[in-house]
């Protein structure tokens, strides 16, 4: 089913990585009725002010992007605040959608929800079959109680909600502040300083064993926008590349791209997080939609949106 470019579509989360790479993608695609707030012009945790913003604006497409994410060290220091922002998020924002007769929602997970010890590759069948990861428990079970509302209300309501679960996001736009940002980000801006610093070592976190799936962030984008007018409702969906890369196989590309010279130490005294996680994409790949940004053309722009953006992408902002 295809979108009218006239429809009116509410995209949550428009400023962050994943948010701003979609709204580029449904600008380029000619939708001009985009709804945009920004958390300080509607904060998503305050249920009354969310209905008050779908009974003013009545969407009738939610792409529901907006989450507090975060890297191991910020996830580690901060489980509450990941607990009770997305909750507030993704439970006000699907409730005022169902209350108010949004036509399709999309709501944007993680495969940090699988289990810890989930078989390889996750199948979403696999989803409630363990413990999640230690590091990361607290976004995990709200990703979960995410999906799960999803589910629950198209199944109780027939409201046409539906999750894509994502691997690890990056690209262009991405956080490069080091007490939150996530691995590549952080690789990136580690060697590149110190490259410029003169620096011998740099550090990683974990043995470098761990092993990690990537996807773009315009490829996202684009798997949001296809699934978003092919899919109806009640699904749960893997979308990623898969394939993935050791921890230590991604250093040493990250290394190359950005010209650094000197030494990786990896920190085995500092958590791996997940064994791996690497999605089964099979059914993604049967509705027809395939990445199409490699891991090394991928790192590439991002290292260059880095170094041409370096104030903006160190401030975290």
């Amino acid at each position: 089913m295809s979108i009218s470019p006239f429809a009116k579509i509410y995209l949550a989360g428009h400023r962050g990585l994943v948010g701003s790479a979609l709204l580029r993608k449904l600008q380029e695609a000619g939708f001009s009725n985009l709804l945009l707030r920004t958390s300080r012009e509607l904060d998503l945790r305050r249920q009354s002010d969310v209905e008050a913003f779908f009974q003013e604006e009545k969407p009738e497409y939610v792409f529901l992007v907006a989450a507090k994410v975060g890297g191991i060290m910020a996830n580690i220091s901060a489980p509450a605040a990941f607990f009770y922002d997305n909750i507030l998020i993704q439970s006000n924002v699907m409730h005022a959608a169902y209350k108010f007769g949004v036509k399709k929602l999309l709501y944007v997970s993680s495969s940090c929800a699988y289990p810890r010890l989930s078989l390889q590759p996750m199948k979403t069948e696999y989803l409630l079959d363990g413990k999640p990861e230690p590091t990361n428990e607290a976004y995990a079970l709200a990703k979960l109680c995410g999906m799960k509302m999803a589910e629950v209300y198209h199944r109780q309501y027939g409201s046409a909600f539906f999750s894509l679960i994502f691997p690890n996001i990056y690209g262009s736009g991405d956080s490069f502040d080091l007490n939150s940002s996530h691995v590549i980000s952080a690789l990136i801006r580690k060697m590149s300083e110190a490259k410029i610093k003169g620096l011998s070592t740099v550090e990683i976190w974990g043995t470098g064993n761990a092993k990690r799936e990537f996807l773009y962030v315009d490829d996202v984008a684009d798997a949001c926008l296809f699934f978003m007018e092919n899919l109806v409702g009640g699904e749960i969906l893997n979308v990623g590349a898969g394939s993935d890369v050791s921890i230590r196989e991604l250093a040493e590309i990250i290394k190359a791209v950005t010209g650094y010279e000197g030494n990786l130490f990896f920190n085995a005294d500092k958590p791996d997080g997940m064994p791996q996680k690497l999605l089964d994409v099979a059914i993604m790949r049967q509705h027809g939609w395939s990445p199409s940004i490699s891991l090394r053309e991928g790192l590439h722009k991002t290292f260059c949106w880095f170094i041409e953006h370096y104030d903006e992408a160190v401030s975290g902002k």
